[in-house]
């Protein structure tokens, strides 16, 4: 069974940086298409950017330029690089395992921007 943990969030000033790591433990984890979703609250969950399988990445229109999401099957981990943080960019953010075998959620890890 795949279970996955993120971290990195924190609080960080307007223009700032983070990177967000998440760690599945389990089988399969090459053949998943990994993502980050996040959600701000009285929002619905929405999806920041995923890379699948053969390393092709998407991303919403809002953070492209700004984020980027990197895998490391070696270490079963995908990232979630984010730069320029805006205030609108604060959600808690989830990481996402989606393949044939299993869809699962992390917990989530809190983002704070600002000043």
């Amino acid at each position: 069974q795949v279970q996955l943990m993120e971290s990195g969030g924190g609080l960080v000033q307007p223009g700032g940086s983070l990177r967000l790591s998440c760690v599945a433990s389990g089988s399969f984890f090459s053949i998943a298409t990994m993502g980050w979703y996040r959600q701000a609250p009285g929002k619905q969950r929405e999806l920041v950017a995923d890379i699948s399988s053969g390393g092709s990445t998407n991303y919403a229109d809002f953070v492209k330029g700004r984020f980027a999401i990197a895998r490391d099957n070696a270490k079963n981990t995908v990232y979630l690089q984010m730069n320029t943080l805006k205030p609108e960019d604060a959600a808690v953010y989830y990481c996402n395992y989606k393949s044939w075998y299993a869809n699962v959620w992390g917990q989530g890890t809190q983002v704070t921007v600002s000043s």
